[in-house]
């Protein structure tokens, strides 16, 4: 039976409501976990290092795709909580429509750029040259990519978030089975897996597409619409916590491989990246409840329903706090094998692996709190809020630490970078929570 925004939700009901945004988050980070699995054994590690310092900048670009989704979806949903629907298809079609042509603009200037973005980042010879053939590939479904982003919150807003997930299964499956053909099987190496992935993101990127343009039984459809740049500019607002949270990943990412190429070298880049892809997968789980719990946010601040933001507020608080003590005591006990995993022949980059993830795996206990604070204040549409919270989460403390602890502690310093400033973040959130209480009535 399904769900509707407007009911009452008990544990039971909303978990079951975003369990697929979850799925469709771990699967939408597999993306490049397998990319990584199979390169680092079939490839090598300086191919490894390859994906980890272009990543970022792939989905940093990607990013558009998140804010738009995300706060698109704020607004949509509001509009339907309004009983507004033709409101809520007009503003739905124009941003699908502005995301595909940002996401062509992107792709042509990644791949311009991006030579010259890996030698500012220090790579040279192979391993610029790996770069280089990567990032060109993968920016090939850079719009189908953003477009995905989009769909993973607008499916939960259409109330078919079952069927977001099987689109994202499908084109997970999909990399995944190219990965091992293309890699594994066939050796195309790093040309393979980008290939892979591609493939993958134009299924998760144009179904839904197709789907939304023909008659359906969601709440929403595509349709004939005219621009509208105050809704896009509240989309930007909205959403710029989704999009500094990817920027700020990004830039975060980047200074990590500096710093760990000053004191780590290429292993240390490819021990943080396989840290990474581990924790593509765990942070999943908060980022799919996120985007699954706050179309229901919006819809009853749209509709006035107080009761049921407190009763979504209380239980997300519970839900958020569980999973992190179960991620960060898991993390603990899969360091040593899932670094095997990866990088299991070589030795030296074994034991940096699981010793690194060991130490940077403790912030799981916090940061499901300020990833959950920041969609909450992107679902009453106080962008202001969830940006702020974003901006100092995922940007300047984990600067600060990354540039400070690393002369106090080493190399210990940048894995315990992230678990510090997580924790500086929470004071942040927690002190808007309380501020906050009164306008939205939600404790």
């Amino acid at each position: 039976m399904q769900i509707q925004l407007s009911e009452h939700f008990t544990y039971r009901k909303l978990l079951r409501f975003v369990l697929p945004s979850i799925i469709m988050m771990i699967f939408t980070s597999i993306y490049s976990v397998v990319d990584g699995l199979f390169v680092s054994n079939f490839v090598g590690k300086t191919a490894l290092a390859a994906i980890n310092l272009t990543l970022p900048i792939i989905m940093g670009l990607s990013a558009l795709g998140f804010m738009i989704g995300t706060g698109g979806s704020a607004i949509v949903a509001r509009m339907l909580g309004e009983k507004k629907e033709d409101k809520a298809n007009a503003y739905f079609s124009m941003l699908v429509y502005a995301t595909m042509f940002g996401g062509i603009i992107l792709s042509v200037l990644g791949a311009i750029l991006i030579p010259s973005i890996c030698s500012l980042l220090g790579a040279k010879g192979e391993l610029l040259s790996d770069c280089v053939l990567y990032a060109r590939l993968s920016f090939i479904s850079m719009p189908a990519f953003m477009l995905q982003n989009v769909f993973q919150s607008f499916f939960v807003t259409a109330e078919k978030p079952h069927l977001g997930l099987y689109v994202i299964i499908a084109a997970g499956m999909t990399n995944m089975v190219l990965d091992f053909l293309f890699v594994g099987v066939w050796g195309f190496g790093l040309a393979g897996a980008a290939i892979a992935t591609v493939c993958g993101e134009l299924i998760g990127g144009l179904f839904p597409v197709i789907y939304f343009s023909r008659k359906n039984s969601s709440l929403l459809h595509l349709d004939k619409t005219h621009w509208n740049g105050r809704v896009f500019l509240q989309t930007c607002i909205n959403g710029s916590s989704e999009l500094m949270t990817n920027l700020s990943s990004s830039i975060v990412n980047s200074l990590y491989n500096i710093q760990l190429m000053k004191f780590a070298g290429e292993n240390g880049v490819a021990a943080y990246g396989t840290m990474m892809y581990i924790n593509f997968v765990f942070l999943a789980i908060f980022f799919g409840y996120s985007i699954g719990s706050a179309p229901i946010i919006s819809y009853h601040y749209g509709s006035g329903n107080r009761d049921e933001l407190k009763n979504l507020f209380k239980k997300s608080l519970t839900l958020v706090g569980t999973w992190g003590i179960m991620l960060a005591l898991l993390s603990q006990l899969l360091a040593a094998p899932l670094s095997k995993l990866f990088v299991g022949y070589d030795a030296e980059l074994f034991a940096m692996t699981e010793h690194g993830f060991r130490i940077y795996c403790l912030a799981y206990l916090i940061n499901g709190f300020n990833i959950f604070g920041s969609s909450f204040f992107t679902a009453l549409n106080n962008g202001v809020i969830s940006a702020a919270i974003s901006f100092l989460r995922t940007l300047v403390f984990q600067i600060v630490m990354i540039l400070l602890l690393p002369t106090l502690l080493g190399i210990n310093g940048i894995w315990s970078a992230v678990g510090i400033a997580e924790l500086m973040t929470l004071c942040v959130t927690i002190t808007f929570f309380i501020k906050q209480r009164k306008k939205y009535h939600y404790v």
